[in-house]
C-alpha cells in the first residue's frame, strides 16, 4: 500500500504528499496537533483520519456517514481548511494541524456559530451538525463576503436528512451578518483539549486566552471530590523479588505506566504531571478515558508512592482516583499494597459498586503481575497489559477458588506427611 507522508509547508497548507510504502496493517508513527494539543499515534497505514480521531483520540464529534466523502458529516479543519476526514489516511497528516468540532467552542463559551445553531434550532437530530459547523466556519472564514443567496450552494457539500436546511441557513446567515470580517477563531484549542466533551472538566483547556504557562504546561492541580468514594479497593501482592528491584519499576514512571492495564502515557508535562489514556471494556460497554495524573509522593526510602488522576470519556463518564502504593520487605521478597479510592460519575457509575469493584480489583491484580514481570526482566511487559474483559471477570472468582483449593490440598498433604514421620 502506498500512502502519502506529510511534509510541513507553509501556513494553511500543512503538508505536501510524498509517497511512502507501508503494508495496510503496518504501524506508522504519526504526530499531529489536534485542537491545539500535540499528539503522537502509532497507527496502521489503512486507518483514516476519521477513525483515528474517534477510536484513538476519543473525539467522537467527528461523525462518519457515507465514508465516501459525499455526505460531509466528517468535515474537520486541516491546516485551517475544510477536509473530509473519511477520505484522508491519518499517516498522510504527519505534522498537520487538525481542528475538530470539539475545538470550536466550550459548553460555557460557545462559538458564535454554535450559539446561532442553538438559537435557530438548526440542530435537528444532530448527526449532520458537526459537519455543518465546520463547513460553515470554513466558509465564513475564507469567504466572509458570501451572500445570503449563495449560502444554499456553498453549504450543499453537507447533507441533512431532517429537512432542516432552512434553519441551518438562517443560523449561518445570522453569524455572517454579525461577523462581516470573518468569524472568531476556534475557542477550545489548547494543550489539554483532547477530551471530547470535557469542556467543563478540570482537564479541559480554557482556550487561547489563558496564560501561556497554563495553556502549555498542563500543570493544573487535580481536586478530588469530598465525601466517600464510589469504590475503595485494597490489594496486597507478594513479589518474589527484593524491594530494590520493585522500586526499579516504580521509579520509572514511563515503565510503570506500561504496567497499567489498558493505559498509556501520552504526555509528560514535568513537575509530576502527566497526560494519558485508559480503556475499559465490560461486555458491550467500551470506555476510553482521556485525562491527567499528578504524582503527590514518591519516596523510595519510605516505600511509598501516591498519585491522583482524573479522566473523562466522550460520553461524559468521569472517573477520579487517589492511589497509594506501598512496599515492604518480606522473607521471600516484597509485599506490595495498592490502596485506591475511586470516584465515578456518568454511565460508568451505573455498573454498580460490586461490578465496578470487581473491575478495579482485577485491574490492580493485573498491574501487580505486570510490575512483577517488569521488575524481573528490567523491561516493560512483553505485550500491552489489556484491561479486564467481561469473560475474565466471570472466570476470575472460579480460578481464585480453584487456586485456594489447590493450596489447601497442598497444605493437607504436607501435614499428612509430617504426621507419618
Amino acid at each position: 500500500m502506498t500512502v502519502n507522508e506529510a511534509v510541513p509547508r507553509g501556513e494553511g497548507v500543512p503538508f505536501t504528499p510524498r509517497p511512502v510504502k507501508a503494508g495496510a496493517d503496518d504501524p506508522v508513527e504519526v504526530r499531529m496537533t489536534v485542537n491545539g494539543t500535540p499528539t503522537a499515534l502509532s497507527l496502521p497505514a489503512r486507518v483514516t483520519l476519521a477513525d483515528a480521531l474517534r477510536d484513538h483520540l476519543g473525539l467522537t464529534g467527528t461523525h462518519v456517514g457515507c465514508e465516501h466523502g459525499v455526505c460531509g458529516m466528517c468535515t474537520v479543519l486541516v491546516g485551517g481548511e475544510a477536509a473530509r476526514a473519511c477520505l484522508l489516511f491519518a499517516v498522510q497528516l504527519d505534522g498537520a494541524d487538525i481542528v475538530t468540532v470539539e475545538g470550536l467552542g466550550r459548553p460555557d463559551a460557545l462559538h458564535p456559530l454554535q450559539e446561532s445553531f442553538g438559537r435557530h434550532h438548526a440542530l435537528q437530530c444532530g448527526f449532520c451538525t458537526p459537519g455543518f459547523l465546520m463547513s460553515s466556519y470554513d466558509l465564513l472564514t475564507n469567504q466572509p463576503d458570501v451572500t445570503e443567496e449563495e449560502l444554499p450552494e456553498e453549504l450543499s457539500g453537507v447533507i441533512c436528512r431532517c429537512t432542516g436546511y432552512r434553519n441551518i441557513l438562517t443560523a449561518v446567515d445570522e453569524t455572517r451578518r454579525a461577523h462581516p470580517e470573518g468569524v472568531p477563531a476556534p475557542g477550545n484549542c489548547g494543550r489539554t483539549a483532547l477530551v471530547g466533551r470535557a469542556g467543563q472538566g478540570a482537564d479541559a483547556s480554557d482556550g487561547p486566552d489563558e496564560t501561556e504557562n497554563a495553556a502549555s504546561s498542563g500543570t493544573q492541580d487535580i481536586v478530588l471530590p469530598g465525601g466517600d468514594p464510589t469504590i475503595a479497593v485494597r490489594i496486597t501482592t507478594g513479589i518474589d523479588l527484593p524491594e530494590d528491584r520493585v522500586w526499579g519499576v516504580l521509579d520509572d514512571i514511563h515503565l510503570l505506566a506500561r504496567c497499567l492495564p489498558g493505559a498509556e502515557l501520552t504526555d509528560d508535562y514535568g513537575h509530576g504531571h502527566y497526560a494519558g489514556r485508559a480503556r475499559v471494556s465490560v461486555g458491550p460497554v467500551k470506555l476510553t478515558f482521556n485525562g491527567v495524573a499528578q504524582i503527590l509522593e514518591h519516596d523510595r526510602a519510605a516505600g511509598r508512592l501516591r498519585a491522583i488522576a482524573q479522566g473523562q470519556d466522550t460520553g461524559g463518564a468521569q472517573t477520579q482516583a487517589d492511589i497509594t502504593l506501598t512496599t515492604e520487605a518480606t522473607e521471600t521478597g516484597t509485599a506490595m499494597h495498592a490502596d485506591a479510592k475511586v470516584y465515578l460519575t456518568g454511565r460508568i457509575a451505573q455498573f454498580g459498586r460490586a461490578l465496578a469493584g470487581d473491575v478495579s480489583r482485577r485491574m490492580f491484580e493485573q498491574f501487580a503481575d505486570a510490575v512483577t514481570e517488569a521488575a524481573a526482566s528490567g523491561q516493560a511487559p512483553s505485550g500491552p497489559v489489556k484491561a479486564p474483559s467481561a469473560l475474565s471477570l466471570v472466570f476470575a472468582p472460579l480460578l481464585d477458588r480453584v487456586k485456594r483449593l489447590l493450596r489447601r490440598g497442598g497444605r493437607r498433604r504436607r501435614g499428612g506427611r509430617e504426621k507419618e514421620r
